[in-house]
């Protein structure tokens, strides 16, 4: 970043909003929300009159040009004050959406009370916790899921993560850009030393050295990925957070000071904004009325921000249960499982070095605890489900393989709890955050032994960590594709002790959708 430029600003943008936005205050006729008339208003039912809020509290909130927060901003019909949100209507006090897409001062406009909330995202915020601890920052909300809205575009000639080695990669550090780049690379057995890194200050920055060809692959934001495959002869996206679907998580963030003196208004800050996200999600109407305000308050065109919030899961009241661990049924990943990974990510690469609040000091669940919202839309995000494997599907070209080392006694091909651990450890959070991808799990033995025998036998080990992993954690069984390959596939010699042990692996490869 610039200055550290805002990770989810896609700053692709920036340039169009800083040449001239202007927000005017905002009077929408909502389908579900509310049936009021706006017959004296634009064609969107927004006033252009500015609003008398003396003697009213106004909560700033304190957001980037980003499609994900849509929820707030569509119950409260804009992002200026004005009496036809539900915010006043409903709850008695104004909020006003405060667009900062310079990170630094996004900060720093938090830190000096000039916003009551900020957005963040609890991978990249482990960074700036050293900075911002003194103010006891609480996270109390999770706003979306980045669902394709972050790409790696390669060039021609890199199909998997491991083609990667030795390659130039532009990202922007400490932002999701990075973080995604880091998973990618955990998920492809690679090190961050493994690979030539370019650090720029935007993704948008990245997106322009891979179009002119300065760099092997680059970190970027939607809809520069397209852009670079179009621009870029036979380049394209290795990989996308619409299937590495639960690394990127934006929240809000509030001063305890501020939480604890206004903490029923904050309550209902973060109720009216599930409340939104939730109709968004399940009617089109609403969706179409999101798509108008933030066309209106940030510009660009529609088909853009039709495309933004398509690029996100608007986090509902069920999402931030399993958000903040409130759902004992859930075994998908929750905030507290990003952030600590992060922190050692971050810690492993040298862009943390001092110990930062625990997770229990910054993640405030009481806000999702005290609200109590009912009905299908308000559910959280059911786990994803897969078709039935094709041939076709079964036998595509892995984006990342990781190489397990399980040890079965001769033979055998029972998993022992030894064995889930060592599964649990080194593999179970990736099946988890890229939980739209699939996984092929392949056995491979050494070459002592019948040929027939083996392959068979590392099939039923394949079979067993699949069959684990369904029963254990509740994965659709339809993501799995098991092979064994017996002593097909070696990746060392067999001619001694070594050798054999490094053949006798286990591969966990992700697949596109």
């Amino acid at each position: 970043m610039q200055t550290k430029l805002t990770p989810l600003a896609k700053l692709l943008i920036v340039a169009a909003v800083l040449g001239g936005i202007a927000f005017a205050a905002v009077k929408f006729d909502l389908v579900k929300l509310d049936n009021s008339s706006g017959t004296e208003n634009g064609e969107n039912g927004q006033s252009n009159e500015p609003v008398d809020t003396e003697g009213t509290k106004v909560y700033k909130i304190g957001v980037v040009t980003w499609g994900g927060y849509a929820g707030g901003q569509y119950f409260n019909r804009g992002f200026k004050p004005n009496n036809e949100s539900l915010y006043f209507k409903e709850y008695g006090f104004h909020v006003e959406f405060v667009v900062e897409d310079d990170f630094i001062k996004s900060r720093e406009i938090w830190k000096a009370g000039e916003v009551d909330m900020m957005w963040a995202t609890i991978d990249a915020f482990t960074t700036e916790m050293d900075g911002l601890k003194q103010y006891e920052p609480q996270v109390v909300m999770q706003a979306d899921w980045s669902r394709g809205g972050d790409a790696i575009v390669v060039r021609r000639g890199i199909n998997t993560v491991a083609d990667l080695k030795g390659k130039s990669v532009a990202f922007a550090e400490m932002t999701p850009s990075h973080t995604f780049l880091l998973w990618m690379l955990e998920a492809g057995n690679l090190k961050y030393t493994d690979i030539q890194p370019k650090i720029v200050a935007s993704a948008t920055d990245a997106a322009v050295l891979f179009k002119t060809g300065q760099v092997d692959a680059a970190v970027v934001w939607s809809p520069d990925d397209a852009d670079c495959v179009q621009q870029v002869a036979g380049s394209k996206v290795l990989q996308n957070t619409r299937e590495a679907s639960n690394i990127i998580a934006d929240v809000f963030v509030v001063k305890k000071s501020v939480l604890e003196e206004n903490r029923e208004d904050i309550q209902h800050i973060v109720e009216g904004w599930l409340r939104g996200a939730a109709e968004i999600n399940s009617d089109p109407a609403a969706k179409t009325k999101a798509v108008d305000i933030l066309y209106e308050g940030l510009g660009l065109d529609r088909p853009f921000w039709e495309q933004a919030i398509d690029n996100v899961r608007l986090c509902t009241y069920g999402d931030n249960q399993n958000f903040f661990g409130l759902n004992p049924a859930y075994k998908g990943v929750n905030g507290q499982e990003i952030y600590q990974k992060m922190e050692l990510r971050y810690k492993e690469t040298g862009y943390i070095s001092t110990r930062i609040p625990s997770w229990s000091n910054v993640g405030n669940p009481s806000l999702i605890q005290a609200i109590q919202l009912s009905g299908p839309e308000h559910a959280a995000e059911g786990q994803a489900t897969f078709t039935e494997v094709t041939e076709e599907v079964a036998n595509a070209e892995a984006i990342s393989t990781k190489p397990i080392s399980i040890m079965f006694p001769t033979g055998a091909f029972v998993l022992d709890e030894n064995m889930k651990y060592i599964i649990d450890m080194q593999f179970l959070d990736i099946a988890k955050s890229f939980a739209n991808a699939r996984i092929r799990i392949e056995g491979n033995t050494d070459n002592v032994g019948n040929r027939q025998a083996n392959v068979e036998l590392s099939r039923k080990r394949a079979q067993a960590v699949a069959d684990y992993l369904i029963q254990a954690h509740g994965f659709d069984a339809n993501r799995f594709i098991v092979v064994g390959n017996g002593p097909d596939k070696p990746v060392a010699e067999n001619n001694s002790p070594e050798g054999q042990a490094q053949n006798r692996r286990t591969e966990f490869q992700l697949l596109p959708q």
